[in-house]
């Protein structure tokens, strides 16, 4: 890990043809540089502290995962100091690597991820390697927010309003609003009054790293008819470059924003390398009372007086709750797990799929050269001034929300793609690293994207935002250790909507790059037809079908595992206050309760969600 920069470099380098001699002249310089700034950076960090482990030890709180929402519970529940909290996290520290933007994309392959795949399923990743989705989710301090790419987008007011009109008062947009200005802290150019704070732990940026292309990119944007609009603000719909958690140049996240201010605070204990296994549950009062974990193979208890928390994310909240007799009855009798509430936990999961196939040649070098900035010396001297291509979110530069002309709501004001706008393409790194994000295979790689190596492309990618699909979780066996079973249900609605959804963004993209403004440099759209589609007419719906079915991406905005919903919903959880229906002293706090997709990535709501739920705890204690 410590050499994670270093080692991607050389690999890269290894793989690009007539790099050796590059290698050769830069290389040293660099590993140097690199060898010598991760000492120093590493002298910064204190670790956290261990203490001893003490079974059956005795917490007001006690918070499972320290992802974004349990990060936020995390400092803000030890305000107050006649409170006691233990944070478990199954994962280790970060470390000085993953503050480094550019670097998201390689930690996906690093202790630091679950490494979660879904189960193989038909109809979709034909293309895809072993024909698997992957599912990143991090373990680590920080959780996701230490290996995510750092895209912060809040979502649409509409999607908190009809979370309020689902029956869960006090989460209206107007309700959240102050919480997400709470978190914040914004260095923007370009920003709405009133939509943004600039004294909050989380920092939110903009990229200090811009190519060429995004320039013009944006201006064709706006041409096709796309406003410039700042996405986190008043209106969504239209074109922005990206808002990132980042601050000078450095991922900023849950771990360095959250935890580590307050590691030092006597009311409050930050276990690391700590897996829970089950919530301790009295059978009879129906009330959680502890959190069973491992630590260094032993099996130790940690009681709460007031609370157990799960805030162990959409996969492993709904996999503690189901381990813990929390679940479909049916299911959990099945693997022999005593039910101590009957719930439609993991039932329904939301995910956002987005097609990483339409790629776009250019006549200029206004993208970013991947090689190029790898082997300069001059980037690694930038990012130690906070500039440069390694502060670059893994060359995500903009994005815009649409509402294409299929779409069914009502609200003209509700986007139903996102397009993701990057720097690059698959091709960028000669097939190191980014087909391998993409899911997609060696063969799919060589016929479709390597004869573009040596050509100047980007991608655009759609993302669909409110799939009709519904994918699911279940536990593979009740053994804690084992992964539970993910079922991602892609393209499964009986109308086919999802499809035409992404098709009709597609689109959109297409109108974008038919503009003066991309025109002037001729992009272009590769038409190399995907392995098992090449007898359909190219860029046909029919095509583009075929397409979609074969390389998708995930990019881990799963949702709803742990639906928020009163108890007269038959899909609910959790009620308004994140209480789990049917027993005492135990929330689930994090993206796992969201309702409904999001018109969003789901970092931001996972800070807003912990900071939200702190007040609501405060304040059902009369703090």
């Amino acid at each position: 890990m410590k050499e994670l920069v270093i080692s991607f470099s050389v690999i890269l380098l290894l793989h690009v043809p007539g790099s050796l001699g590059l290698y050769d002249e830069f290389t040293g310089d660099i590993s140097r540089f690199l060898i010598n700034f991760s000492t120093r950076e590493t002298a910064l960090f204190t670790e956290y502290p261990t203490g001893v482990i003490v079974d059956n030890a005795t917490y007001d709180f006690v918070i499972v995962g320290s992802g974004p929402s349990g990060s936020v519970l995390a400092n803000r529940l030890s305000e107050n100091p006649e409170w006691n909290i233990l944070l478990l996290e199954a994962g280790e520290e970060p470390s000085w690597v993953t503050d480094i933007p550019v670097a998201c994309g390689a930690l996906e392959y690093s202790d630091y991820n679950w490494g979660y795949t879904c189960e193989p399923q038909s109809g979709f990743c034909r293309d895809c390697m072993d024909g698997i989705l992957q599912y990143p989710h991090g373990r680590v301090l920080g959780g996701s927010s230490i290996i995510n790419y750092m895209i912060y987008t809040r979502g649409n007011r509409l999607d908190f309003d009809r979370w309020a009109a689902m029956g869960n008062p006090g989460w209206s947009f107007d309700d959240i609003l102050p919480y997400f200005l709470k978190l914040e802290s914004a260095h923007l150019a370009i920003k709405d009054d009133g939509y943004h704070n600039n004294d909050g732990p989380l920092s939110i940026s903009d990229a200090s790293y811009r190519s060429k292309l995004v320039d013009v990119y944006v201006k064709a944007s706006q041409e096709a008819g796309l406003p410039y609009v700042d996405n986190n603000g008043k209106n969504q719909i239209g074109v922005s470059y990206v808002q990132t958690t980042t601050k000078n140049g450095k991922r900023s996240d849950a771990e360095n924003a959250y935890l580590r201010p307050i590691r030092n605070r006597n009311n409050i204990k930050i276990q690391k390398a700590s897996r829970a296994t089950k919530i301790l549950i009295d059978s009879c009062s129906k009330t959680a009372y502890g959190v069973e974990y491992v630590n260094d193979g032993k099996t130790y208890r940690a009681l709460a007086t007031k609370e157990v928390i799960s805030s162990a994310g959409s996969f492993n909240s709904p996999q503690l709750l189901m381990l813990s007799g929390i679940g479909p009855k049916t299911h959990l009798e099945q693997l022999g797990i005593p039910v101590q509430s009957d719930l439609p936990v993991g039932k329904k999961m939301y995910d956002h799929a987005l097609f990483p196939g339409l790629v776009f040649q250019l006549n200029d070098s206004i993208p970013i050269n991947l090689v190029e900035e790898i082997v300069n010396p001059l980037t690694y001297i930038q990012y130690s001034e906070g500039k440069g291509f390694l502060t670059s979110s893994n060359t995500v530069e903009a994005i815009s929300y649409v509402k294409t002309n299929i779409s069914t709501d009502p609200d003209d004001s509700y986007p139903d793609i996102e397009l993701v706008m990057y720097g690059i393409s698959p091709a960028a790194d000669h097939g190191v690293l980014i087909r391998r994000n993409y899911n997609i295979d060696q063969n799919t790689y060589d016929k479709v994207f390597k004869p573009l190596e040596s050509k100047y492309t980007y991608q655009v990618s759609p993302m669909l935002l409110h799939p009709k699909s519904l994918g699911r979780i279940e536990l593979r066996s009740s053994n804690p250790l084992h992964p539970p079973k993910f079922f991602a249900n892609y393209f499964t609605d009986p109308e086919n909507e999802d499809i035409e959804t992404l098709i009709a963004g597609i689109r959109e993209i297409q109108k974008i790059n038919r503009t003066p403004t991309m025109q002037k440099y001729n992009a272009t759209l590769v038409r190399t037809p995907l392995p098992g589609c090449e007898d359909i007419e190219f860029d046909s719906d029919a095509y583009w079908e075929c397409a979609i079915r074969s390389i998708i991406s995930s990019l881990y905005h799963q949702t709803a595992t742990c639906k928020m919903g009163p108890k007269n919903d038959t899909e609910a959880v959790v009620d308004h206050k994140l209480k789990v229906h049917g027993i005492k002293g135990l929330r689930v706090i994090d993206v796992s309760v969201i309702p409904v997709p999001m018109t969003a990535h789901t970092v931001a709501v996972a800070y807003m969600v912990g900071e939200r739920a702190s007040d609501i705890i405060k304040n059902d204690y009369g703090i």
